[in-house]
C-alpha cells in the first residue's frame, strides 16, 4: 500500500502533458519536429507556486544532514569536543586530522568525512535560494504578504547556508543573485560581511514571514532563532538578546515541561524522553519545536534509509565483546531471548562520544537526561548470545568491562564500549531485521537552544543574573538544580549545550561561532587565554577546548587499525576542495592557512559590490 503525505501549502508538483493529435491529413509537415510543451524559467515562474517549488528544494537538502549512514552531523561532531570517529578497522576515518584533512583528500564520502557535502550542498541551497530571491518580482502577487512571505523565507534559507559557511570555512564567495551562466571568477568575501549582509535579509524575513506554518516550514519563530546566532557571531549581544526574545516571548514557543505525546501515560518515563519520540517531534501540542525535517514511514518523499541514528552513533556492542569465561558474549541476531537489537539498534560506533560527553559534563545525579531508562550505559546490557545459554553463567548477566583479575573482556574500547543518550538516538525501524534507526521527524531548532543562545549574549554582556535564568530553565525542565549566577562562563554554556543538544546541534560550527567571538572582543576565556583574529588558525579557543575536553586527540591514542587521533590549531576552519579553487580560473578562491594552497591568497573582499 502506497501512502500520500500532504502538507497544505508546501507541495508543489510539477507534470508534462502530452497532448496527441490526429493528423487527417499526409501533408509532408506533419513530419516538422513540433515541441511538446516549453520549459524556460520566464515560464515556471510565472505563478508564486513555482518559485516556491525551490524553496521546497531548500527544505529538502536541509533534510539530508542528519539521515543515511555517516551522516554530515557526524563530521560536525568528530571536530569538536564531544566525539570522535570510532571507525577502527580501517583508514580513512578522519581520525588523524593532520594526515587525513587536506584540501586533496576526500572529503564527501561515508568511509571518510563530509566537509565536502558542507560546502557543495550549502551552495546548492544557496542557489535554490537565489532563483526565488532574483525572480521575486516575476509572479503576480495576491497581495504583498503572499510575495514577501515568499522573499522572507527564501532569505531564511540563504542565511542559514552562509551561517553555517561561514563558522565551517570562513571568509568564502558570497553569491547574491541566480547564477544564469558559467562564472569563473568567484571572490572570496570576508566573513564578517556576509554575516551582516545575513542580519538584514533576516530581519526582513522577521516582519514578513508567518508566525504559524505547517510543519516542516520556515516559521517567524525560526527566522528569530537563526538571527539570533547570527547577531552572536557579529558581536551585537543587545542585537542576539532581542531576536531571542522574539522567540521566547512571543507567545507561540514554549519549553515542553508536562508529560505528552504518545507515551504520555506510561509512568516508567518521563518529559525528556516524550520531547524525542518521533511522533511527538510535529505534534501540535509541542511548542518547543521552531524548526523540523520531515521523515516518515511509508510517504512519500521520505528519506531512504531513515535517519539511522542507532547505526552511527550507537556502540558496536555485539561484537568483540566476551564473558569472563572467555566467550563470545554478545551477537546481533534479532527475535532471541534477549533481543537487544531491536531495543537499541546495531549500532557501528562511528560517532564515539568523548569521556567528556558521557561523563565529565554531567553535574547533577538527578538530571533526566542521564537518568536510567533514558541514558544506556554499556553494564545496562546483557550477554545474549544464545550458543552460551546452559554453558556459562554469565549467561544473561549485565556486561563488564573487566574480569576479577582486570583484563579487559573487549580488544576495542574505542568502538565497542561506550555510554550513549538512548532517549534521543532510539528510533523503531520495522524496515530492517537489524534496527539501525528508521523514519522520523528531527529538530534544526527548538526553544531550549534559543535559551541558550540568550544566555550566552547575556554572559558576553555580563548579565550572569540573567543568563542563569536561562541555563536553568532548561536545567530545571532536565531535574537539575540550579546553577549560581557566579559559575557562569562559556564553558558552562557550552556544557549545558552539550547534555542539551547532542545530536542536534552542528557542535563544530558553535565552537567555531565562539572562537570568533573570543578573538573579535579580546575577552579572556575561563582558561584565562586572550585570542586576536590576526592569528586566528594558529591560536584559538576551538583547538583549547577539544584539547581540554578530548580524551582522544594528541593524547597518543591509535585505533587498532594504528591510526592516531591528531588535531591542529588551524581545523578551527575546514579545507576549500581544491577542485573548486581550481576551477575558478578567473578569480580566487582563498584556501585557509594551514592547507596547501593558502600561499595563493589576495585580500577578501570587504563590501559587496555594487551596493
Amino acid at each position: 500500500m502506497k501512502f500520500r503525505y500532504k502538507n497544505s501549502g508546501k507541495s508543489f508538483i510539477m507534470s508534462f502533458c502530452l497532448l496527441t493529435a490526429t493528423l487527417l491529413s499526409c501533408d509532408e509537415s506533419r513530419l516538422t519536429p513540433k515541441p511538446l510543451s516549453f520549459f524556460a524559467p520566464e515560464n515556471t515562474f510565472n505563478d508564486p507556486a513555482g518559485l516556491r517549488a525551490t524553496l521546497i528544494a531548500c527544505e529538502r537538502n536541509m533534510r539530508y544532514e542528519w539521515y543515511g549512514d555517516n551522516p554530515p552531523i557526524v563530521t560536525e561532531g568528530i571536530f569538536s569536543d564531544i566525539a570522535v570517529d570510532g571507525t577502527t578497522d580501517k583508514s580513512g576515518p578522519a581520525q588523524n586530522m593532520n594526515l587525513q584533512i587536506t584540501p586533496d583528500a576526500q572529503l564527501n564520502s561515508t568511509d571518510y568525512n563530509r566537509i565536502g557535502w558542507y560546502w557543495l550542498e550549502g551552495y546548492k541551497g544557496i542557489k535554490y535560494a537565489n532563483v526565488a530571491i532574483s525572480r521575486i518580482d516575476q509572479p503576480t502577487y495576491k497581495n504583498e504578504q503572499e510575495k514577501n512571505e515568499l522573499l522572507g523565507t527564501a532569505y531564511f534559507h540563504r542565511a542559514f547556508r552562509y551561517y553555517r559557511l561561514v563558522n565551517q570555512f570562513g571568509d568564502v564567495p558570497l553569491i547574491l543573485d541566480e547564477v544564469i551562466e558559467p562564472k569563473l571568477d568567484f571572490q572570496s568575501t570576508k566573513r564578517e560581511v556576509i554575516l551582516q549582509k545575513m542580519k538584514e535579509d533576516l530581519e526582513f524575513a522577521e516582519k514578513w514571514v508567518p508566525v504559524a506554518v505547517d510543519k516542516g516550514m520556515v516559521n517567524r519563530g525560526a527566522v528569530s532563532h537563526l538571527l539570533t546566532k547570527v547577531n552572536l557571531s557579529l558581536g551585537l549581544f543587545d542585537d542576539a538578546i532581542k531576536s531571542a526574545n522574539n522567540v521566547i516571548d512571543g507567545g507561540t514557543h514554549k519549553l515542553m515541561t508536562n508529560r505528552f505525546g504518545v507515551n504520555a501515560g506510561d509512568a516508567t518515563k518521563n518529559i525528556i524522553w516524550d520531547l524525542h519520540r518521533p511522533e511527538n517531534k510535529a505534534a501540535s501540542v509541542n511548542s518547543e519545536a521552531l524548526l523540523l525535517v520531515i521523515d516518515r514511514l511509508l510517504i512519500d518523499g521520505n528519506f531512504d534509509g531513515g535517519i539511522q541514528s542507532m547505526r552511527n552513533a550507537v556502540p558496536f556492542w555485539h561484537n568483540n565483546i566476551n564473558t569472563p569465561s572467555g566467550n563470545r558474549g554478545t551477537i546481533d541476531t534479532y527475535a532471541i531471548e534477549f533481543d537487544q537489537v531491536n531495543k537499541y539498534g546495531r549500532g557501528i560506533g562511528r560517532l564515539r562520544p568523548t569521556w567528556y560527553s558521557t561523563q565529565g559534563v554531567w553535574d547533577d545525579k538527578n538530571d533526566l537526561r542521564h537518568a536510567p531508562g533514558n541514558w544506556m550505559r554499556m553494564q545496562d546490557l546483557v550477554y545474549n548470545n544464545p550458543s552460551i545459554k546452559g554453558k556459562d553463567v554469565d549467561y544473561g548477566k549485565n556486561l563488564r568491562l573487566r574480569t576479577d583479575a582486570g583484563a579487559l573482556l573487549t580488544i576495542d574500547t574505542i568502538r565497542c564500549w561506550f555510554d550513549w543518550p538512548h532517549y534521543k538516538l532510539f528510533v523503531a525501524d520495522p524496515e530492517r531485521v537489524q534496527a539501525s534507526g528508521g523514519h522520523t521527524d528531527w529538530y534544526v531548532f527548538r526553544l531550549a537552544e534559543t535559551h541558550l543562545l540568550r544566555a550566552e549574549a547575556y554572559f558576553w554582556k555580563g548579565d550572569l543574573t540573567n543568563a542563569a535564568k536561562d541555563i536553568n530553565a532548561v536545567r530545571e525542565r532536565a531535574g537539575c538544580a540550579p546553577i549560581a549566577a557566579a559559575k557562569i562562563d562559556i564553558g558552562t554554556i557550552l556544557d549545558e549545550r552539550a547534555r542539551e543538544l547532542y545530536y542536534e546541534e552542528p557542535r563544530k560550527t558553535e565552537l567555531t561561532r565562539i572562537a570568533y567571538i573570543l578573538a573579535q572582543t579580546g575577552k579572556a576565556a575561563y582558561n584565562g587565554k586572550t585570542y586576536s583574529l590576526a592569528t586566528f588558525s594558529d591560536n584559538n579557543f576551538f583547538y583549547d577546548r577539544v584539547m581540554e575536553k578530548s580524551n582522544f586527540y594528541n593524547k597518543g591514542v591509535k585505533t587498532r587499525h594504528g591510526d592516531e587521533y591528531t588535531m591542529s590549531p588551524y581545523h578551527v576552519l575546514w579545507p576549500i576542495p581544491s577542485a573548486t579553487i581550481q576551477g575558478n580560473t578567473q578569480g580566487v578562491i582563498n584556501q585557509n592557512k594551514g592547507y596547501k594552497g593558502y600561499e595563493n591568497n589576495v585580500p577578501a573582499l570587504t563590501s559587496i559590490p555594487g551596493k
